[in-house]
């Protein structure tokens, strides 16, 4: 029988899931960076990092799975779209990029400099690190325990600890804003977003949260839909909090040393607030964080492929994914968020798009989801590679797009696309989402 209070372990489970390294050092550097625009940017943050995820759960859950509402666009997408997805935030950027930057700051600041050079440090650490990772993922149906009931309530009490300490003794006050920060805050916040994946991690995560309120007795549809929702809003809650309470640490750090991101800026924060014992602490709440999240991600896109490629067992795909991420990992954490921004850049309006329209109307016409994701993806994927490949070559052409210079250019394309597919699907006798596409004439 499903306990109302066991939402709570699964909400916990959801954070610590979302939760990773970047999701600490993003916040952080936001802050530094903002200065007294700090709020402001955070506010733009907070929307595509904690607003995005938990409409994302939201769509999934009021679909029924990630293929169901992706279907709406069309057989085709609903295929490539997820795949891409929990290949991006799986094996290819987001496992790796957790395992890389878990040794960046659990282990390297401990090392002698001849050996924290080593590539086979690297390699021994990873090893190490997705053997646990690879562990923990073998019995999913642990989770709720292992994270809502263990180690969500570690992370947050860690990070708590911090926060009273830089309210009892204060670091400094906030500086001045740079950069984009201070011309465009909001919108530059709102960009940050985009590099936790929470709201990619979100469309991957719906699977893991729908089978575990499944495991506690519930199997009515709407039910099922409801308390993922619950439980998205009471992580989104959890992120937003934590958020301002890194946001700040790095605002009120403007006048300590120097920092180029936001794992500088933490280890800034922590050596002044702690000294020495802050950077064990700080290396301890990285490994922890990457460790939840590499779990989650391991499980979500096992039980994803054990799906669409069933030849393969759930085991046999998780050690397979794990044994992927670790390779990837070895590139290094430069290599692995070079890649990353450029693809995030791409993906990410589609994925936004994609959720906003699964939470209107069910009975949205196909014509609208095929066209506003195809005028979205036209233009993300031409943005990306004029900023990628072309060295903006494309400005001139792509700048008369409104929003453009905030970053947000494919909003207008993706109200045109909804517009055109609405007149379509008219045109069309208003077809429903369970027909095929049919464009007139």
């Amino acid at each position: 029988m499903f306990k109302k209070n066991e939402l709570i372990f699964i909400s916990f489970m959801l954070f610590s899931m979302f939760f990773g390294a970047g999701n600490l050092i993003f916040p952080a550097f936001l802050g530094r960076s903002a200065g007294e625009d700090v709020w402001i940017s955070l506010a733009g943050f907070i929307l595509t990092a904690v607003g995005l995820p938990i409409l994302g759960v939201m769509a999934v859950a009021k679909a029924g799975s990630l293929h169901t509402l992706a279907t709406r666009v069309h057989p085709t997408f609903a295929f490539l779209f997820p795949l891409f997805i929990y290949v991006s935030i799986g094996p290819g950027l987001a496992i790796p990029r957790a395992g890389s930057i878990s040794y960046e700051m659990g282990l390297k600041p401990f090392l002698t400099e001849s050996l924290a050079d080593q590539s086979w440090m690297l390699f021994l650490y990873t090893i190490i690190f997705f053997s646990i990772t690879l562990w923990l993922s073998l019995q999913p149906s642990k989770l709720v325990d292992r994270f809502g009931k263990l180690l969500t309530p570690i992370l947050l009490i860690m990070i708590t600890i911090i926060f009273i300490k830089a309210v009892i003794t204060p670091i400094g006050s906030f500086g001045q804003a740079t950069g984009s920060y201070e011309e465009i805050p909001f919108f530059q916040g709102f960009l940050d977003g985009y590099l936790t994946m929470d709201a990619l991690a979100a469309l991957v995560f719906g699977i893991v949260v729908a089978n575990t309120i499944r495991s506690k007795g519930v199997d009515q549809p709407k039910l099922l839909s409801r308390y993922m929702s619950y439980a998205g809003i009471g992580a989104g809650a959890l992120l937003a909090t934590i958020y301002g309470v890194l946001a700040y640490l790095g605002a009120s750090s403007s006048s300590v040393g120097e920092a180029e991101n936001g794992a500088q800026v933490l280890t800034l924060v922590m050596n002044e607030l702690f000294g020495p014992a802050g950077i064990l602490m700080l290396g301890l709440l990285f490994t922890l964080a990457c460790l939840c999240v590499c779990i989650g991600l391991i499980i979500a896109c096992s039980q994803y492929f054990t799906g669409i490629f069933p030849k393969l067992s759930y085991k046999q795909w998780a050690v397979t994914l794990a044994a992927l991420s670790l390779l990837v990992a070895n590139l290094g954490l430069t290599q692995i968020l070079s890649i990353s921004v450029p693809i995030l850049g791409a993906v990410y309006p589609i994925a936004v798009v994609l959720i906003t329209l699964g939470l209107l109307s069910a009975k949205i016409s196909h014509s609208v989801y095929f066209l506003t994701i195809l005028f979205t993806a036209l233009f993300s994927v031409a943005e990306t590679v004029n900023h990628t490949f072309l060295q903006n070559l494309l400005d001139p052409v792509l700048s008369v797009m409104p929003l453009y210079g905030e970053g947000v250019g494919w909003i207008v394309p993706a109200v045109i696309g909804a517009i055109v597919g609405l007149i379509v699907g008219h045109l069309n006798g208003g077809k429903d989402i369970d027909e095929p596409v049919k464009i007139a004439g």
